[in-house]
């Protein structure tokens, strides 16, 4: 499909403001023109050791304790695609990180700028149409994060970001565009459009509790036989088959806001486990308000 997000639709704004979040790693916005360095840190300066430059700094931390610098984590376009605060999902895993002594880097990639190729963490979230469709056009011409991909790179992508990782999705009248082709599926546009709350089962092989998030789009996703849906639908839409979602390797993608890392914190858990290595837990006083936010939304879900 392509997104066409319903613009009448409020943002969701069921994340709780924590006053006793940190602000995160220091956010950085690459250059214009740059070959992926970040640009200076402004006012929130990233953390000790986080200072490299985009194409300088090598993957992964290995863990808390490792001695390595911490990870990159790059939001993909937000100009174009940050719908229904998907930049809740970069803030939740800078917090989650740093819990564990983990270092952050979090750089900015707006749509006239180079994506870099050595981070750690992608994040690819939601948006209508028009900005999809350039989105994917220069996604393709800059070829940043497929390569990052290759490289083995974590890639979450969120509704509109999830159907570009594919191999085409609908454009604003239906035609096919070409995706990105990271991952194996291909969307197209549903007779109908799926808006409303959503409880899906992850395939058990992650270990994961229920998914709790929101969708809002028109979209149909096939899946091939690489890759394996994130979860069977229980309430919502989903892919359009019974299935949520998409994993293959450390590429995983979508449709659920909410954001979605905010309400499911364990998923959260599961891409920075993916890129730094065996995540300690963390004491019930640091999960106190995501388990909140949780646990009111599985609640208004739930049948019974």
């Amino acid at each position: 499909m392509s997104m066409t997000q319903d613009t009448s639709m409020p943002e969701d704004t069921s994340m709780p403001e924590d006053t006793n979040m940190p602000d995160g790693g220091g956010t950085v916005a690459a250059g214009p023109g740059s070959t992926g360095a970040a640009g200076p840190a402004g006012p929130a300066a990233a953390p000790a050791g986080t200072g490299a430059g985009a194409g300088e700094q090598e993957r992964g931390t290995g863990g808390p304790g490792s001695g390595m610098s911490g990870l990159r984590l790059v939001w993909v376009y937000p100009d174009l695609l940050s719908t229904y605060g998907d930049r809740g999902n970069l803030l939740v895993l800078e917090r989650r990180a740093r819990l564990r002594g983990i270092g952050t880097e979090s750089v900015c990639v707006n749509a006239d700028q180079p994506v870099p190729r050595q981070g750690d963490i992608y994040l690819i979230g939601g948006g209508e149409d028009l900005p999809q469709i350039l989105a994917a056009r220069r996604l393709r011409a800059d070829g940043g994060l497929a390569a990052a991909a290759t490289l083995g790179a974590v890639v979450f992508a969120v509704c509109a970001g999830y159907q570009l990782i594919g191999t085409e999705f609908a454009g604003e009248e239906g035609q096919p565009v070409a995706g990105l082709e990271i991952a194996d599926l291909r969307s197209g546009r549903g007779d109908r459009r799926a808006v409303g709350e959503v409880l899906a089962d992850v395939d058990p092989a992650l270990g994961l509790p229920r998914l709790t998030g929101f969708e809002n789009h028109q979209g149909v996703t096939m899946l091939g036989p690489d890759v394996r849906p994130l979860a069977r639908v229980e309430t919502g839409v989903g892919n359009g088959d019974g299935t949520e979602g998409v994993y293959a390797g450390r590429v995983l993608g979508t449709y659920l806001h909410g954001p979605a890392l905010v309400r499911n914190p364990a998923l959260a858990d599961l891409l920075l486990g993916w890129a730094a290595g065996p995540l300690p837990g963390l004491p019930d006083s640091d999960e106190e308000w995501g388990g909140r936010l949780r646990d009111e939304r599985l609640a208004a879900v739930s049948p019974g």
